[in-house]
């Protein structure tokens, strides 16, 4: 089996299917183990169930043949023994249930038979049984793929309508800062009046406060002279 799960050494996505391998190789295992002691039907149902299992792994196995290419070079040497002891496990366990699956004796029980064209017709209808599950995998595949799509659609859609929500907000809002600067423009016009206003008002006062106090002083002087 493949070298323990070292996490400082890969991407986490790499080491979350690394653990996921490690539960489907144990459960091809165990698949592989219960073939060998089957026969007849429940020994193809198991050979079948192995198989997917099998399909399964190989498809884990080319996501991390994938993720590794993301991992930083100085720790991919690694990660790259990892995957190729993975991948040895894997053909491993492929030539294992290859063996397995060409005991046609046990696969087939009574009914194997020496003849040629039986044979091939019996090996045309399992590998027609085998494409059927995988087209069968790939359909629901897809309808998840389709699926996951239409709900990244919703979300796109709902992230615009919020977005464009935010935006009428921002306008408006940049409006009202519009029409306060008028007013705010209008309130320094109106004070700066009002402070002019003051101004002269105050000169008048002075002036006739000055006017007052100079005819005081000429009647006060033109009665003691």
């Amino acid at each position: 089996m493949s070298n323990p799960l070292d996490t400082d050494a890969g991407s986490e996505l790499f080491s979350s299917y690394e653990a996921e391998l490690k539960l489907v190789q144990a459960d091809l295992n165990q698949k592989l183990d219960q073939i060998a002691e089957l026969s007849g039907e429940p020994r193809k149902s198991a050979v079948r169930l192995a198989e997917r299992t099998l399909d399964e792994a190989n498809e884990l196995l080319g996501q991390m043949r994938i993720e590794k290419q993301n991992i930083p070079s100085a720790t991919r040497s690694k990660v790259n023994q990892r995957f190729r002891n993975f991948e040895s496990d894997i053909d491993g366990q492929k030539r294992k249930l290859k063996t397995l699956s060409d005991d046609r004796k046990a696969l087939f029980g009574n009914r194997y038979s020496d003849n040629p064209d039986g044979d091939q017709q019996l090996e045309q209808r399992q590998q027609l049984l085998s494409g059927t599950e995988r087209l069968d995998r790939s359909s629901q595949r897809l309808r998840d793929s389709q699926r996951i799509a239409n709900e990244t659609e919703g979300i796109g859609r709902d992230t615009l309508a919020d977005l464009q929500l935010q935006r009428e907000t921002i306008q408006h809002t940049r409006m009202n800062l519009l029409e306060s600067e008028g007013y705010v423009d209008k309130s320094v016009k109106t004070l700066r009046g009002m402070a002019r206003r003051m101004a002269t008002n105050r000169i008048i006062t002075v002036a006739i406060i000055t006017v007052l106090v100079l005819l005081i002083i000429a009647v006060v002087y033109s009665k003691f002279h």
